[in-house]
């Protein structure tokens, strides 16, 4: 397994020059395009680690998974899916012309801008303040971590420059799919992408889901079987933005992407994997990431197709 690992991450480092940190939010454009990191945890919580393992990062678009948790956990399947359809789009994650003409009634996914706003903005609390104190906790609460924050400097990066999530915000609020206040959820939207996390985090995360909600370090219950698989299915058909057909192809593993270069997967029944490497591909997925998944699943056999 040693020797998997290190070759895994040997294949994402020589991939990082072919990539590109993001850059529309400028506080992101200050990453390393070399960093590479790799945690692997089983359902019993060992940890195998690689590289950059522990360097932070924002997990950006992986938080959506989190707080679709948490609104499932809060409303239900039903009423969550009352306002956002679960099918895949095949554009772009901030696409606003697909939205406007193929599906105006209500975002295609979770794992979208669009939608991840609307899924913020169900969650339960009477005011932003309330709502992201619940977000954090409940990010705690995932990845055994006493307390968890957000950067300032990123949320605010993006709270500047979020002129297209803004506009998905008011052209939602314009057809009805977007209650109460835009900017407050705007803000808890910005707040949310820019929570901090590093690969053991996130590598614990999808080692919940792949345990069916059990926490792989307490052994309790943190989350509903079906809310679980819920996510899991969902992350195979939409978690990695327009490329989620061909990563199902040449990985077949339930993850979840960020433009901060994190991937969150989750094998059924066997393990959670956390990996980061900013240096991005023209889709918006870690280029050493992706590689390095795929090494992992073909030596590992870890598709669940």
């Amino acid at each position: 397994m040693e020797k998997i690992l290190a070759q895994a991450v040997l294949k994402g480092q020589e991939v990082t020059k072919d990539g590109h940190v993001a850059t529309y939010i400028p506080e992101l454009a200050k990453g390393n395009p070399s960093d590479v990191g790799l945690c692997l945890m089983d359902l019993d919580g060992n940890v195998q680690v690689k590289g950059s393992f522990d360097k932070l990062f924002t997990m950006q678009s992986i938080t959506k998974v989190i707080t679709l948790l948490l609104a499932l956990e809060d409303l239900g399947q039903e009423e969550v899916f009352r306002h956002v359809h679960m099918e895949p789009t095949g554009d772009p994650f901030n696409s606003i012309m697909s939205f406007e003409v193929k599906n105006p009634e209500k975002p295609f996914n979770p794992m979208i801008n669009a939608g991840a706003m609307v899924v913020t903005s169900l969650i339960h609390g009477d005011s932003k303040e309330e709502k992201i104190k619940r977000i954090l906790d409940f990010t705690s609460l995932l990845t055994g971590k006493e307390k968890t924050f957000f950067d300032q400097e990123v949320y605010l990066s993006e709270k500047e420059t979020g002129h297209r999530n803004r506009s998905l915000g008011y052209f939602m609020k314009s057809t009805g799919i977007m209650k109460g206040e835009v900017e407050d959820t705007l803000d808890l939207y910005f707040m949310q992408c820019a929570m901090l996390g590093n690969c053991v985090d996130i590598a614990t995360i999808g080692a919940v889901l792949s345990s069916n909600g059990i926490h792989p370090l307490t052994k309790e219950r943190v989350i509903k079987k079906e809310h679980a698989r819920i996510v899991k299915t969902i992350m195979t058909t939409c978690g990695m933005y327009d490329a989620s057909g061909e990563f199902a192809v040449s990985c077949g593993i339930p993850a979840k992407s960020g433009v901060g270069g994190g991937v969150l997967g989750a094998v059924p029944g066997r393990y959670g994997i956390g990996v980061f490497g900013p240096a991005l591909d023209a889709k918006g997925n870690s280029i050493a990431g992706i590689k390095i998944l795929e090494k992992l699943s073909k030596d590992l056999d870890l598709t669940i197709f």
